[in-house]
């Protein structure tokens, strides 16, 4: 928590304030019972008049109190919510900045829950600490030394209480602060489960598995449920606890203020004051101890929170000794191993690619095909060996100026919530609408703009959901062409794509004036036969690189995948 607090830079003022409004609303509110034991003592009975003079000063400290409390909650709402907005703010960029490797060991639903349940709860322990956390102890203190101005024999009974309240309160807090971390690990496996299901309900519907994931996250709940009942009975016990003792104190006060007044030390006002003080005392000691759990869950989430904060990339600029420059692309006994896999997914990956050429890659489901592509764009490192860029390592480049270099089509389609203009926007933002128009004419996307009344201006809803499979596997390929980049990557991309649309797209890429380099991955042999040079993957190796005709003769994996395809065996 404390390596957060350099986000509270900017609100010193607010951070001062708020307690300090706080306190003179604590100081003036002490001072209600001396006016009530002398509405007891001096205006019952006596001065009539009096009681008068002091509701009005009641009145008047009433109204200083609230207006206090309005300036304290002022600040302290800004100071709480411009923190956790630049935490936020920073969480998400430190998210952005790490590579798919430590997101994949996170999980995405682990970052969500950081990011939204975490920061708010952050949010409100900041906001309750500045408002309460200076309040609390002063009235507290401060009941006390008032009790001992009215009378020092009754007020030692303060003396015990205080001390026995602080070991209840704080044992609990340290009891409780390890469960809380283990109740949000818990909200973590739920949100994931939740999102699993959102993701995936067309898949499980088409399964009838609906029942069995109703099951499972019954289950989750149910853990989490038992996880939040354990850690909320330990924290209730601090209720009634300090109730007990409290009242065992008042009882023993008034008591000990009944033989004082019969000894004559002591008025009848007097003890009233006393009462009032030990009930300002319990007051505060149960905000203290909501605060104390509040602060309990906060510190809870803000160790979460620094956790993902102290996660480094593992993608450093390393200054590494050149290839060769002629080649757009090379790969030089290149492996890869993900970080929870104990086998590599690619192995002595070593291959070249001339600028201009095209470069086909196909093999069967799990052959490495887009681990290899992920590896040109430095989304993970290689484990050993080397990928050369314009013949220079991969990881001699920071991964933003290279993937500048690339225009990079996923698998998956992901248009978001805007305008076409907006989405096309992504792969240059400084694109004109003529720049935009022409990519789209490329990516075969020309008809479905022209469909469209509002144009360029055309609303796709969230994730292309007002769009076919094809039209927004299109427009991503347009994306990527906008920004006009040295290596175009087309990760089974045309999946959904018609074979005289597919064919149409490859032979405007390839007719594109500054001749980029070209990859397309694919399980289709129509898409690829025509590249200069195609590579076969078979388990994370190479098993054949070569022409289309070369490769069926020569090739096993390669002929099986094209007689799979085409049942009369001719070539289209």
């Amino acid at each position: 928590m404390t390596k957060l607090l350099k986000y509270m830079k900017g609100y010193t003022k607010e951070c001062i304030l708020s307690p300090f409004f706080k306190m003179l609303e604590a100081f003036f509110e002490l001072l209600v019972p001396l006016v009530v034991a002398n509405i007891i003592d001096v205006g019952i009975g006596k001065t009539p008049s009096y009681i008068v003079y002091a509701c009005l000063i009641m009145a008047g400290l009433g109204a200083i109190g609230l207006t206090c409390t309005m300036f304290a909650q002022y600040f302290a709402a800004k100071a709480s919510v411009g923190f956790v907005s630049k935490i936020k703010s920073a969480l998400f960029s430190h998210i952005t900045s790490l590579s798919y490797t430590e997101i994949d060991k996170l999980g995405t639903a682990t970052l969500i829950t950081r990011m939204s349940s975490d920061a708010n709860q952050v949010q409100s322990g900041v906001n309750l600490t500045l408002r309460l956390f200076m309040r609390s102890p002063i009235i507290v203190f401060g009941a006390m030394i008032m009790a001992f101005t009215v009378s020092p024999t009754p007020a030692v009974v303060f003396t015990v209480t205080i001390p026995l309240l602080a070991l209840v309160v704080f044992g609990i807090m340290c009891g409780t602060i390890p469960l809380y971390k283990g109740v949000q690990g818990k909200v973590d496996g739920v949100l994931n489960t939740a999102r699993e299901n959102l993701t995936g309900i067309r898949v499980i519907r088409a399964f009838g598995l609906e029942e069995s994931e109703k099951t499972k996250f019954h289950k989750k709940t149910l853990d989490l449920n038992k996880a939040q009942n354990f850690v909320g009975r330990i924290s209730a016990i601090m209720n009634p606890a300090t109730y007990a003792i409290v009242n065992i104190a008042i009882a023993v006060l008034i008591y000990t203020g009944a033989l004082e007044v019969n000894s004559g030390n002591l008025t009848q006002g007097e003890v009233i004051a006393l009462y009032n003080y030990m009930s300002q005392i319990l007051i505060e000691l149960v905000k203290l101890a909501s605060l104390i759990i509040t602060m309990t869950k906060s510190l809870a989430c803000a160790n979460r929170i620094q956790n993902v904060f102290e996660i480094k990339s593992s993608q450093e600029v390393i200054e590494c000794k050149d290839g060769d420059k002629k080649y757009s692309v090379q790969f030089k006994n290149a492996y890869l191993k993900y970080e929870s896999s104990p086998e590599y997914s690619l192995e002595n990956i070593d291959f070249s690619a001339l600028p201009g050429e095209t470069i086909g890659i196909i093999g069967g489901t799990g052959s490495g095909k887009s681990s290899l592509i992920n590896m040109i764009g430095r989304f993970y490192d290689a484990s050993s060996g080397e990928v050369f860029v314009n013949g220079k390592n991969v990881k001699s480049y920071d991964p933003a100026k290279l993937r500048e270099m690339l225009g990079i089509v996923p698998q998956r389609a992901v248009l978001f919530k805007g305008t076409i203009r907006d989405n096309m926007k992504w792969g240059d933002e400084n694109a004109t609408d003529e720049e935009i128009l022409k990519a789209i004419e490329i990516a075969q996307a020309k008809d479905v703009l022209d469909s469209k009344e509002e144009g360029l201006d055309f609303l796709i809803e969230q994730g292309g959901k007002n769009l076919s499979g094809g039209q927004r596997q299109r427009f991503t390929i347009a994306r990527a062409l906008v920004g006009k980049p040295e290596i175009i990557i087309l990760d089974d991309s045309s999946s959904a794509l018609d074979y005289l649309t597919d064919s149409k797209l490859r032979g405007a890429i390839a007719s594109i004036d500054y001749k980029p380099t070209v990859f397309i991955v694919s399980q289709r042999t129509a898409s690829i036969q025509h590249a200069d040079k195609i590579i076969v993957l078979d388990d994370g190796k190479i098993v054949g690189i070569g022409k289309h005709k070369e490769l069926l003769k020569d090739c096993v994996v390669y002929s099986e995948i094209y007689n799979s395809q085409f049942t009369n065996g001719g070539e289209n």
